[in-house]
């Protein structure tokens, strides 16, 4: 197994032998194997250890024997402890949902700081199994059903080429100790009822059904490389994707061959699932101003356009320049000069303002705009609310959320990137100049 275990990373270029990777050490069976055939493959690793604390004093007992593992083993550690089911409770999710975001989250973290190139994880094929029948009963696409992948971007497991019971085999004659979950047998759990209750009935159908299925799953691998790449070629007609927003063209959308699989593997790559998909498609024939989110997305829909953006934080702060400010780089990247103004040439540009200092005041205040919010456009003598203004000037929704708004004392003095307010515009009598430039 050993010899497997080395040929099998070397020959899907899992990982490089002088890389560092993590090992997510349970102190099951599963794990231990792994840690086992590492520590003999003299690879360079680190071991990472979650408690969860749902089960007393047992996942305690977990801790304690991984902890002895690591003196053992002379290697780098980490452990973190979680209230998962209070993170359950908060988020909506299953207890096992809550343990994997929580988990994964942790070792993200512990890779990115301390320098490792991979987390390796224990999963084995009667797990690809498992995964592929819970996927199947959750309502899924191709890509569920090609189960788990041996490497998903920074995730590595090489353990998949062995089943339960090659791992079983191996730890008994290599006298591996490993301590034994109790709750692997409480069949609450989804997973544990499809192993203990209903996949061995397939077996007994089938005795040749775990090979079969495995062979199924590699068939349907090279059926997703197919569909992957059409899907692929048909996205470069439909998306333009900026550093922080996915644009999906709705008419190049509907004129595709298969424009709802389409949209659905664009938006699952932000997190949207299958249902939420199914009512955006809905929404694209409807008026503009819908809204749909994932956990991480926003997808809104506008006239002919699907903006698809990250959610967030901190949106309603209010950010200030001082008098002497020279430079701002939240919430946007600006620039702040003073200038003489005799002489001065203004600047036509949306993203440059020329204002007369002396009609402003400090400190100038930055904010998003507001229903009811106006003011008087460069050029007017009336004025005019922000919202009839976004109207005239028919500027999508999304980036109307977007507008950023520079105010001197409760007047508005420029809706950023836009048109500045006529009673701060610079005359032949003014002597100074503030130009804000958006870079």
């Amino acid at each position: 197994m050993l010899n497997q275990f080395i040929q099998n990373i070397t020959e899907n270029q899992l990982f490089e032998p002088n890389q560092k990777v993590l090992l997510a050490i349970s102190g099951g069976i599963d794990s231990m194997v792994l840690l086992h055939l590492f520590e003999k493959s003299r690879f360079d690793y680190g071991i990472a250890h979650c408690n969860f604390q749902l089960r007393g004093k047992e996942s305690d007992m977990d801790e304690d024997f991984v902890k002895q593992q690591v003196l053992i083993h002379g290697v780098p550690a980490f452990f973190e402890t979680f209230e998962t089911q209070e993170y359950a409770n908060l988020n909506g999710v299953s207890i096992e949902m809550a343990a994997r975001e929580l988990r994964y989250n942790f070792f993200e973290k512990v890779r990115i700081e301390n320098g490792f190139d991979y987390i390796v994880t224990a999963h084995h094929q009667d797990d690809l199994i498992e995964t592929f029948f819970l996927n199947l009963s959750r309502k899924t696409g191709i890509k569920g059903l090609t189960g788990i992948k041996e490497k998903a971007g920074k995730i590595v497991r090489p353990l998949l080429f062995a089943g339960r019971s090659e791992i079983e085999y191996y730890a008994q004659r290599n006298f591996i100790e490993f301590r034994e979950d109790s709750s692997n047998n409480e069949i609450v759990f989804q997973r544990n009822f499809l192993r203990h209750k209903i996949l061995p009935l397939f077996t007994e159908l089938n005795p040749s059904f775990k090979k079969n299925i495995l062979a199924s799953v590699e068939n349907l691998k090279d059926a997703e490389m197919v569909y992957t790449g059409f899907l692929q070629s048909e996205k470069s007609n439909v998306l333009t994707e900026k550093p922080d927003e996915t644009v999906i063209n709705i008419e190049s959308l509907r004129k595709t061959s298969f424009p709802k699989i389409l949209l659905l593997d664009i938006l699952s790559e932000k997190n949207f699932n299958a249902t939420v998909v199914d009512e955006i498609f809905k929404s694209l024939l409807t008026d503009s101003g819908k809204q749909f989110f994932s956990k991480t997305h926003r997808a809104l829909k506008d006239r002919k356009s699907l903006f698809v953006s990250p959610i967030k934080e901190g949106e309603d702060k209010i950010y200030y320049i001082e008098k002497d400010d020279i430079e701002l780089f939240t919430p946007l990247d600006i620039t702040i000069e003073k200038l003489r103004g005799d002489n001065f040439t203004i600047i036509k540009e949306a993203n440059v303002a020329c204002l007369d200092l002396e009609k402003v005041e400090f400190p100038l205040l930055i904010r998003k705009w507001q229903q009811g919010d106006y003011f008087q456009p460069l050029g007017m003598t009336g004025f005019k609310k922000l919202s009839d203004f976004f109207i005239d000037q028919k500027i999508p929704i999304h980036e109307k959320e977007n507008t950023w708004i520079l105010c001197s004392d409760k007047k508005i003095v420029w809706i950023m990137g836009q048109r500045i307010d006529n009673r701060f515009k610079v005359t032949p009598d003014s002597s100074q100049v503030l130009k804000i430039e958006i870079k």
